[in-house]
């Protein structure tokens, strides 16, 4: 750490002590600009009731950052400007700094045993916009490991979706394929594996496989469709993966969606199941004690894939998030603060 950078940290700390509602007033400033941002054209109203605010205290911040010409306001909403865009760039790094974000980073992965932590600002359980900047904050980071060669899995849901989202077109790359990490169709056609692998590749202009196969197959059917031709051609691409992106969950909610009925739901529980990845269900010593009948990666492969990206945010995943990490060190974690900070409570209870 450079002398400046230090220097920087002492100032930041000063004024945390001194004038403590200055950083609240630019943290709510930020939280503003970033949620107008991400749903721009937006209403007054809908601003207020995202963020929790009342629409005079909204009133009273739009009409100043319309002043300093952040936001530009307009018949179907207000919309960010050019130099919005560059202060939220600014104060991205400003509240990183100023929250402890890069502390806790390191503590979150020495205490999970990972290969690496990123956090963003705020609690996507109270702002869903902090997912969205959790979704870019993945896509940087894959974008940095990204080369030509490579085999990409990716599993289904809607963060994965938003690390998609947060891609650019990318015209350099030679030869990558991306793959669906695993079987199962869901119920969202737009959060299906099967069609972000296909909008992926599009924007990596790369060559695709899919993996067309239903959740809770009996075993008789699946083997007969692992004897297909294509099928075990895609599943020898997944094999080789040098990339995997996937989304955590919590396992009595994932086992719902994936149709489980009530009395595998109560065995799930009762063997001590609280995480979910790509099929697998973790309990809280990160032990699988369940996995769906499927097609696609398997936990023991998945320890072996150079680069794991477990993209989840909210501190009701906390739990989660440790079952499926703890000592994953190919992983690198991206998450959001209110996860981060219940993750370092649970560890500091036990």
């Amino acid at each position: 750490m450079t002398r400046e950078v230090l220097f920087l940290e002492e100032i930041l700390k000063l004024q945390q002590k001194i004038i403590p509602e200055m950083i609240e007033l630019i943290e709510k400033r930020y939280n503003i600009l970033r949620n107008i941002y991400y749903n721009q054209p937006i209403g007054r109203r809908v601003l207020a009731r995202n963020l929790e605010l009342s629409e005079r205290v909204v009133r009273t911040e739009i009409n100043f950052l319309r002043e300093q010409n952040f936001i530009d306001i307009t018949l179907p909403g207000m919309t960010i400007t050019s130099e919005g865009e560059e202060i939220i760039d600014k104060l991205k790094d400003f509240i990183h700094e100023i929250k402890g974000l890069s502390e806790l980073e390191n503590s979150l992965k020495k205490k999970l045993g990972v290969k690496g932590v990123i956090i963003v600002p705020g609690n996507s359980d109270e702002d869903i916009t902090v997912l969205k900047e959790l979704g870019r904050a993945s896509a940087n980071y894959l974008k940095s490991i990204l080369h030509d060669r490579q085999i990409v899995a990716i599993t289904g849901g809607s963060t994965v979706k938003d690390v998609i989202d947060n891609i650019f077109k990318i015209n350099n790359l030679n030869n990558v394929m991306v793959v669906p990490a695993r079987g199962g169709m869901g119920r969202n056609l737009e959060t299906q594996a099967n069609t972000l692998v296909s909008n992926l590749a599009n924007k990596l202009n790369c060559n695709y496989k899919l993996l067309h196969v239903p959740d809770n197959l009996s075993t008789e059917a699946m083997n007969a469709m692992m004897k297909e031709k294509d099928v075990k051609e895609v599943l020898k691409i997944i094999d080789n993966a040098d990339i995997l992106i996937y989304g955590i969950g919590r396992a009595n909610d994932m086992a719902r969606r994936r149709g489980l009925a009530a009395d595998e739901i109560n065995h799930l529980i009762d063997k001590g199941a609280v995480g979910e990845a790509f099929g697998y269900y973790f309990n809280r010593q990160g032990e699988v004690v369940y996995s769906t009948p499927t097609m696609g990666i398997r936990n023991e492969q998945a320890s072996k894939i150079e680069h794991l990206i477990a993209a989840a945010g909210g501190k009701c995943k906390a739990e989660a998030i440790i079952s499926t990490e703890i000592n994953n060190s190919n992983s690198v974690l991206i998450t959001d603060e209110g996860a981060a900070r219940e993750i370092l409570r649970l560890f500091n209870e036990h």
